[in-house]
């Protein structure tokens, strides 16, 4: 035998136990689904180089060793929203109905959040209105707003947002604004950042990127901070689906508008979401804002029993997909969703079939034009097995819709930004409200009919006449879910 073969022998054999290695490592991996082991495993063994990088890059939610002691250090450091001084009065007291007790005990597991009495809330009418009302809560500001978006734009509305700030921050209002690396790259590249910077706003970047091709070897590049949350004078937090941009959305411009909900709190809940902006704020800044949390909270008048729900890489992987089942198992009469993203876990599509075959009112809307053929495509291999169980699938017409809602019984409302896809429940950081009054269910209820009034129905039927080869491409995406 040559030199040359023996050396190709050690490099095929060194890949060789690489590949092992690589395989052993994914079927060892904590916090992963059968599925997603398989569908990994299938992938290096058809594609073996390709499969080993792809899994090195993308197959573990790795966010980076000092990401996670540092995210860890400051959440050791933070006090307990529970222990709030003015918490144990009446006013704040949790009223629920004994039978959905468990759907707030599910939450206070995900961020120790208790649920909390004596909040008001206000379903914005739409996007433009959205803005319109942060821009003037802002411009009432007296002490500190605190922002954090994935996408801010710059464009009509992304702007309006840039100039109140910076009114704000010439008042000596303590101003800061914190978006997402990757989501609101252009914003933070452009004149616009800088010139809030020179006005006195505190920005921060939310996981950076850094070098893309050293990036890898920190965590995945894909792991994004998805939140939208808006706090002013620990008074008022905003909540939902819409991120800071025109509903025209001129970077997806072909798919607007983008229609999105956002609620607009009062109450102790919104020291719930400051306690997610700040955990995050200070992951990324060298900003101590505790004492902000320590703040006495101050009476106020009766209101409705609300819970913040936060999940993310950084806190366990099943957080979010338990909260959405277990309010699917706790339907009675009525479980009516939006979602733009659908790439369910088996056991919550079974949650959602489990709903309708007991004779629950489920329905759910997806757009009829998804920004993503992949999750397009993935969404409609679920439609059969769905319309078979009896769920009500309806797809919206004339733009996205991005709201991201669950109501329930006509009594409790989920609103948020997580999506009902594998990336919302283990790559994003997410935050939602979940909370309980009729009036304002009946709220979210109504805007649910407004997007039925402009959707169409996916009727069994119309399924069944879907070419063989749509049917091929909608499953082989599905099957790829869990590792896309």
């Amino acid at each position: 035998m040559t030199e040359h073969q023996i050396v190709i022998l050690l490099w095929a054999g060194l890949i060789f136990l690489v590949h092992i290695g690589v395989m052993v490592r994914t079927i060892l991996r904590p916090n992963r689904a059968p599925a997603s082991r398989i569908a990994w495993l299938v992938v290096m063994i058809v594609l073996p180089g390709v499969g080993i990088v792809g899994y090195l890059l993308l197959g573990e939610t790795n966010i980076g060793r000092r990401r996670v002691a540092r995210m860890r250090e400051v959440l050791a450091r933070m006090p307990e929203v529970s222990a709030l001084p003015g918490i144990e009065a009446p006013e704040f007291r949790s009223e629920i109905a004994e039978h959905y007790d468990p759907l707030f005990r599910v939450g206070h597991s995900v961020n120790g959040f208790e649920p909390v009495g004596g909040n008001r809330a206000e379903l914005l009418p739409d996007s433009n209105a959205t803005i319109a009302a942060i821009v003037e809560d802002i411009d009432a500001a007296k002490d500190h707003v605190h922002l954090s978006f994935y996408i801010w734009l710059t464009d009509h509305n992304g702007l309006k947002v840039v100039e109140a700030l910076k009114r704000a921050a010439g008042r000596k209002v303590t101003c800061r604004a914190m978006a997402d690396a990757l989501g609101s790259r252009a914003m933070i590249a452009s004149e616009h950042w800088k010139a809030m910077r020179e006005a006195g706003v505190r920005l921060a970047t939310a996981l950076p990127i850094g070098n893309p091709l050293l990036r890898p070897l920190k965590g995945r590049i894909d792991l994004r901070n998805h939140r939208k949350i808006v706090v002013i004078d620990n008074a008022i937090t905003y909540c939902g689906s819409q991120n800071c941009a025109d509903p025209e959305f001129l970077v997806k411009a072909k798919y607007a508008p983008w229609v999105d909900a956002m609620m607009r709190f009062e109450g102790p809940v919104v020291r719930q979401n400051q306690h997610l902006f700040a955990s995050d704020w200070m992951a990324q800044v060298d900003d101590d804002i505790d004492a902000l949390l320590r703040d006495p909270l101050p009476s106020g008048p009766p209101g409705f029993t609300a819970q913040v729900i936060g999940t993310g890489p950084t806190v366990r992987h099943s957080a979010m997909p338990e909260v959405f089942e277990t309010l699917m198992y706790a339907a009675r009469k009525e479980l009516f969703i939006t979602t733009p993203y659908y790439v369910p876990l088996e056991s919550m599509q079974a949650a959602l079939c489990a709903s309708a075959r007991r004779g629950v009112e489920t329905t759910i809307i997806f757009p009829a034009r998804n920004d993503s053929f992949i999750v397009g495509g993935a969404s409609r291999s679920y439609y059969r097995e769905l319309l078979e169980a009896g769920v009500r699938i309806f797809e919206y017409e004339g733009g996205v819709l991005h709201t991201k809602s669950l109501t329930l019984d006509g009594e409790v409302t989920l609103i948020g930004s997580a999506n009902m896809d594998r990336r919302s429940f283990e790559l994003n950081y997410e935050n939602n409200i979940l909370l309980y009054d009729p009036s304002v269910t009946v709220a979210m209820r109504r805007r649910q009919e407004d997007y039925l009034a402009h959707s169409h129905a996916v009727t069994a039927e119309m399924v069944a006449q879907w070419p063989l080869y749509r049917c091929f491409w909608n499953n082989t995406l599905a099957m790829l879910g869990p590792v896309l």
